[in-house]
């Protein structure tokens, strides 16, 4: 069974960093269960759509990052842990939201950042920037 942990969330400052972390199970970064995936973090802020963030595919560490994030957010992938990390520095508090990741293998180039392609979710974590 695919499942994705989110976790690292919390409450900082503006200005501040956070690292968000998604461990996967049931399926590794290594062409195997599920093939070759696509790893996308996404946020949703109180009454706002859920917007693609950053994403990397495994296979080649692609990675790509929405305008609003770029320059600040970093996406990484640890192969060994089955793990991608979000390093987040620079936050705003518009930044603040629910971050989930998400993982498919159908998922190509920079369309990795829409998450109408995702079938894996992970539960949410919460992060807060205050002002």
């Amino acid at each position: 069974e695919v499942q994705l942990q989110a976790s690292g969330g919390g409450l900082v400052q503006a200005g501040g960093s956070l690292r968000l972390s998604c461990a996967a199970s049931g399926f590794t970064f290594n062409g195997g269960e599920i093939g070759w995936p696509a790893i996308g973090w996404f946020r949703q802020a109180p009454g706002k759509e859920r917007e693609g963030v950053s994403c990397i595919h495994v296979h080649d560490g692609v990675t790509y990052h929405s305008d609003s994030v770029k320059g600040r957010f970093t996406i990484s992938k640890d192969n060994a842990e089955n793990t991608v990390y979000l390093e987040m520095n620079s936050l705003k508090p518009e930044d603040t939201a629910v971050y989930y990741c998400a993982a498919d293998p159908s998922v190509f180039g920079s369309s990795c950042l829409t998450q109408g392609w995702y079938d894996y979710w992970g539960q949410g974590t919460q992060v807060t920037v205050s002002s």
